[in-house]
């Protein structure tokens, strides 16, 4: 198995870091054993966990505005697996990445999965595209994909999942995502009704062609790039939708999917009672599909989110959830941003397993408003660096990936191999 990062330059990182992070690690450990909390049980879970990386976030993104190319970017899907089994390298909990076809077709998908194995990294849920058009097909999405007035074009877009479908068996994947821009700009553009119909439908034949061991994840969004009215626009919708499809159809919650001050961690609770709660697209955002590093703008959110994930797998009611980041880095290197998020979303898994839910429970049924808050902020409070970071040195990642990261040069390194991307692909013109 290839290393995308040398054993040897870790090791000798977190040499110099090791003993300090020891003194910090023991002295968290003091701190959680009077609160009756066992930092080795929880750090023994967070060598676990498990978050994949997409396929495109490894790439400069951009905005409808512009795109600013930056160096050593990969160019196809697998100069993409090479910056991801650099991040994994380093991290060690995003062992798989997820793919987003027709962007990442390739003409022999084993041959891809040998390069993957070669690099350790495995493939997560894939993902579909009809939300713009690939070539010059006279078919286009212009108007929508799975709720297109014309038959034809919904066709068009059942086989783009069907054959996303395909390549994900060949590459071992276990699920499908499916997000459509479609719906309509302006009152009276489409019908409502049919438009979900249409949906509805279409997804009926997806559906048909999934494995028996995959499982179909619906996402919702409110707006964009339909902003008048979006045919899966919220949970509710997602929840009927796979409630109607079937057992193997669930719901996928996009942080940044929801209008501003959405309870995101309310409606994580309840898809949780109504066993359709899939997995997560883990991304941050000010005003809506932001698309920025995970947790760096509401951490407490975040943690919030996990909190109901945790008190819901105590419960015996969480099942097998899919953990995907998606962001577009537009100003950051993706690799140094998605390394990051990694370290914030399992630092706030971290923190849910600090809270104490049986006494949170009793504060609640009491009506103690102030103590069960006290509680969350409690945990949410504690600095939990040490025990991720210890996790990271007993499964040979890096104390600090960051710096090793950047001691690697490998952007600029890359940009003497890669052929460059220039100018914007997106852009007001």
């Amino acid at each position: 198995m290839f290393k995308a990062v040398d054993k040897d330059l870790i090791y000798n990182h977190n040499l110099k870091l090791e003993s300090d992070l020891k003194i910090d690690y023991e002295h968290l450990s003091k701190q959680l054993l009077r609160n009756k909390k066992d930092i080795q049980e929880i750090k023994n879970l967070i060598k676990k966990f498990q978050v994949a990386v997409p396929t495109w976030g490894v790439g400069t993104g951009g905005t409808r505005f512009a795109r600013f190319p930056g160096i050593g970017e990969p160019q196809n899907i697998y100069e993409k697996i090479e910056d991801c089994a650099v991040i994994n390298d380093l991290v060690g909990i995003t062992q798989k990445v997820s793919p987003h076809f027709p962007w990442d077709n390739v003409n022999d998908f084993k041959e891809l999965k040998e390069f993957s194995d070669s690099f350790g990294i495995g493939f997560d849920v894939v993902n579909s595209n009809t939300f713009q058009d690939q070539g010059n097909d006279e078919l286009s999405f212009k108007f929508g994909s799975l709720t297109n007035a014309n038959q034809s074009i919904r066709d068009k877009a059942v086989q783009v999942n069907i054959e996303a479908i395909k390549a994900g068996i060949t590459l071992k994947s276990k699920g499908l995502t499916v997000w459509v821009g479609d719906g309509g700009n302006f009152p009276g553009q489409i019908s409502f009704s049919k438009s979900l119909e249409r949906y509805i439908d279409s997804m009926k034949k997806v559906y048909g062609n999934l494995p028996d061991d995959w499982k179909v994840y619906l996402e919702h969004k409110p707006y964009e790039p339909a902003f008048y009215s979006t045919v899966v626009s919220d949970w509710g919708t997602s929840y009927i939708c796979a409630k109607e499809l079937g057992e193997k159809a669930l719901c996928l919650v996009d942080l940044g999917h929801h209008l501003p001050n959405t309870n995101i961690e309310m409606i994580v609770s309840r898809l949780i009672d109504l066993n359709k709660l899939g997995g997560f697209h883990f991304n941050d955002s000010k005003f809506g599909d932001d698309d920025l590093d995970a947790g760096s703008i509401n951490p407490f959110e975040l943690f919030l989110i996990f909190n109901e994930l945790t008190q819901a797998n105590r419960n015996g009611k969480l099942k097998n959830i899919s953990y995907m980041m998606d962001q577009s880095h537009n100003v950051t290197d993706p690799i140094e941003s998605l390394i990051l998020s990694s370290n914030e979303i399992v630092s706030c898994y971290a923190k849910s397993l600090l809270v104490d839910f049986d006494n949170l429970s009793d504060l609640q049924d009491k009506n103690d408003i102030i103590g069960a808050m006290q509680i969350l902020k409690k945990a949410f409070n504690t600095d939990v660096s040490s025990i991720v970071s210890m996790a990271r040195l007993e499964n040979s990642n890096a104390i600090d990936p960051i710096s090793v990261y950047r001691s690697l040069n490998y952007k600029e390194n890359k940009s003497k191999v890669r052929v460059s991307s220039k100018g914007s692909s997106s852009g007001i013109v």
